[in-house]
């Protein structure tokens, strides 16, 4: 599907065609956005959805932390909330109104600032709060089910619609958030507490994190789910996979539930050394790990077809 600018309603925002999203992901690898929208507000969003052709597929962007973007780029429009979706206020002694673009540092030491405990481990989570509605994120012994309050969504129809936590079906890194939806805001509740120790909180979780991630290199985070009674790390490494390295891609010696890209890493590597290492672990112990890493595009080979291909989870 050729989508010439004149075939995409007026924004207000910034509309930009063939832009380049590997600069944008962690990874730093990838293809281009046929169409990358990056909306002015909320209304901006809503018209341009419910003005858009209904056969263009929409993808929603945050700061690419757990994301592969295949090589072959992704058809249609990506839609990335910028600084205009990023606020934070607060609404009541316990709870946060957040933007869909709004970062989990903002997130924390805000919540912080007001003296409410309960969110400090979106310190730890490298991604927006956007994001964390959609996979249900979580770190530390807590997940996103247990502070939200209610999101408002902008859907693929362009209709503004805000679900409250049951609507949203939460499971282990999962929702059943409709596709083409965009997370706009949402509220999140904590409990009353002291700056003080929730800062301690926060920096014993940060600690904990520089001590055990490869935060310093290209990588996406958490690469698989872990499977009941398991944890993935373990079963990656129980399989011989510790440094184990594919093209310019290699399995962190640091964390092995980590893909890294070791400079020149195409998307193709990555995903690949991914796809090696769940072989190895199913054939080790029997377990099929799943991916908790979106993987996004068209393969490079695939970049003429105008179907979006997505593995399945």
């Amino acid at each position: 599907m050729t989508l010439a600018a004149n075939s995409l309603p007026p924004v207000r925002g910034s509309l930009k065609a063939d832009a380049p999203l590997g600069p944008l992901v962690w990874f730093k690898a990838g293809g281009r956005a046929q169409w990358l929208f990056e909306p002015k507000d909320a209304e901006d969003l809503s018209d341009f959805l419910r003005l858009c052709d209904p056969a263009i597929p929409v993808m929603a962007l945050g700061l690419g932390s757990n994301l592969i973007v295949r090589d072959g780029g992704v058809p249609g429009v990506v839609v990335r909330l910028g600084k205009p979706f990023a606020r934070v206020e607060q609404v009541d002694a316990t709870s946060l109104r957040c933007g869909g673009g709004a970062s989990g540092i903002l997130v924390s030491s805000t919540a912080r600032d007001a003296g409410i405990a309960g969110l400090e481990f979106l310190r730890s989570i490298p991604g927006t709060v956007g994001g964390f509605v959609r996979m249900n994120g979580g770190a530390y012994g807590r997940e996103t089910c247990d502070i939200l309050v209610e999101c408002e969504v902008v859907l693929r129809s362009g209709e503004r619609v805000t679900l409250p936590l049951d609507a949203l079906g939460y499971t282990y890194r999962h929702s059943m958030l409709p596709e083409g939806a965009v997370v706009v805001s949402a509220v999140f509740r904590g409990v009353p507490g002291e700056p003080a120790a929730i800062q301690a909180e926060m920096d014993r979780i940060a600690a904990a994190r520089e001590e055990s991630q490869p935060l310093r290199s290209k990588t996406g985070g958490s690469t698989f789910k872990n499977p009941e009674g398991h944890k993935a790390w373990a079963l990656v490494d129980q399989a011989g996979c510790r440094g184990l390295q594919l093209g310019g891609a290699q399995v962190s010696e640091k964390h092995t539930n980590f893909l890294l890209n070791l400079g020149d890493a195409t998307s193709a590597d990555i995903e690949a050394l991914g796809e090696e290492v769940r072989r190895r672990v199913r054939e080790k112990s029997g377990v099929e790990l799943e991916w908790e890493i979106q993987r996004v595009g068209l393969f490079a080979d695939d970049a003429n077809q105008e179907n979006l291909v997505r593995l399945s989870k």
